[in-house]
């Protein structure tokens, strides 16, 4: 800390101290100690290090990937009438039940119910761990997707890789603690959907590009060596730091500051974990890199295993999009194929390396679908979008393998047994990280807010 920053803090009040400077932390070290102190016990022994989010974007149907519906078999292409509830634009008119396109199968030893679209994942379901007891409370992609990833539906707040980043810090400081690869153009709602929010800027999700270099000015410019860089980054931070301390509540400033150092320190270090030419052939292939049809979702997902192995805390991988309203045999049959593959090598990479014990992988979209549509063109059906009923599986990180929790009623629309809201999932999802949501707090707009927003439960059933 500097010293005039140093002087201003040595004569605050604890009360300044907590309630003010946690609104612009002066560096990584006194944010770990203002923890220690603000939140005491806020870390309990953990059973994941690190997380893998994999958010498929659009919303896919449980009814067609791991939660079957026989009974819709049974009325496909009867009448469907909404009763209850107010209709949105997609779902006026006439409707119908819909059948799943797909056969279903028990798979592993624990017979979990999956589609048989997923040709190389059924092999890994002893360890996962499905749950379809979860919903959310917006049937609008945009809003849908903050809700799943800040705990907001109107965006502005904290991902959940901020948080965990936040409260956990990093494995490497030579990296972002949060990464995310998204799709070549953005998710509905876009950067906002791994933004850092109210808290401090270093803690926003770092995107890799999907085409050319995935960082921006990642390489030197031509003729700047390394030793120049260090020289002109120096002479940098003495004038910042010399405005800095005339204001050393700026935490903007200090996050830029340290922005500057992290991208110089990542120069070195990700250019090679980007490289994919150390890995051999059997690998790649393993991934479906080179097939254009799991090419980019298998690039994302063997980056993921490589950024979690070098020590990044938290990476999501987005694929997409999923909302197929009509042709849903075509749709998501064609969805399924292109992370089957991907996502089945990362979680036997994972296990092969002895990562996946302590690594929670989260697969999800921002809501699931309804078991009616209607008729486009009197030929092709789909599914609308539905909150009241979502699946959802995770893998590793102390997560009860083998095992399905929760379940939806005879015809898929809404979640009857181990029902949750996504703030529930949110709460367990850092309670496996060793965080307590209750006590991961940041004091801004005149209260500590958390990412549940105003307080959860642990979904015990999902804890092995």
């Amino acid at each position: 800390m500097n010293p005039l920053a140093q002087n201003h803090v040595a004569h605050l009040t604890r009360r300044e101290a907590l309630y003010g400077l946690s609104g612009g932390l002066g560096s990584l070290a006194f944010s770990s100690m203002l923890r220690a102190e603000r939140v005491p016990g806020v870390n309990h022994p953990a059973k994941a290090k690190r997380c893998i989010f994999l958010m498929m974007e659009g919303g896919p149907s449980h009814i067609d990937t791991f939660d079957p519906k026989p009974e819709l078999t049974k009325r496909h292409l009867q009448k469907f009438k909404r009763s209850g509830e107010r209709e949105s634009a997609m779902s006026s008119g006439q409707r119908y039940f819909v059948k799943s396109p797909f056969d279903f199968i028990k798979a592993g030893k624990c017979g979990a119910d999956v589609s048989a679209e997923w040709h190389h994942l059924k092999n890994h379901v002893d360890d996962m761990c499905f749950y379809r007891g979860c919903q959310v409370e917006s049937v609008n992609h945009p809003t849908a997707c903050y809700h799943v990833n800040t705990g907001n539906r109107f965006g502005g707040d904290p991902a959940v890789g901020a948080w965990v980043t936040y409260g956990l810090g990093t494995l490497n400081d030579n990296l972002p603690g949060f990464v995310v690869l998204p799709r070549t153009s953005y998710p509905q709602g876009g950067a906002s959907n791994w933004s850092n929010g109210f808290l401090p800027a270093d803690y926003q999700g770092t995107p890799l590009r999907p085409e050319g270099s995935p960082i921006l000015d990642l390489h030197t410019p031509t003729g700047m060596t390394r030793k120049d860089q260090r020289k002109n980054l120096d002479l940098l931070a003495t004038l910042n730091r010399e405005h800095l301390n005339l204001r050393p509540e700026n935490g903007e400033l200090d996050a830029r500051m340290s922005s500057y150092e992290l991208a110089y320190r990542m120069q070195m270090e990700v250019p090679g974990i980007l490289d994919l030419k150390g890995e051999t052939e059997k690998t790649k292939e393993a991934y479906g890199i080179g097939d254009s049809k799991t090419d980019s979702f298998g690039r994302k997902c063997l980056l993921a295993r490589r950024l979690v192995e070098k020590g990044v805390r938290f990476v999501q991988a987005y694929a997409g999009s999923w909302d197929s309203h009509d042709y849903i045999e075509r749709a998501h049959g064609s969805l399924i194929r292109s992370v089957d593959k991907p996502i089945a090598a990362m979680l036997s990479d994972l296990k092969e390396r002895g990562l996946l014990e302590d690594t929670l992988v989260v697969w999800c979209g921002e809501f699931g679908r309804t078991p009616d549509n209607g008729l486009r063109g009197g030929v092709s059906y789909g599914r609308d979008h539905n909150a009241k009923a979502m699946t959802m599986w995770f893998a590793g990180g102390g997560t009860k393998a083998g095992h399905t929790i929760g379940a939806t009623d005879e015809i898929g629309a809404e979640a009857v047994e181990c029902v949750h809201h996504i703030r529930d999932v949110h709460v367990t999802w850092l309670n496996l990280l060793g965080l307590d949501d209750n006590q991961l707090t940041y004091y801004h707009a005149g209260r500590h807010k958390q990412l549940s927003q105003f307080g959860g439960k642990v979904i015990q059933e999902l804890i092995a």
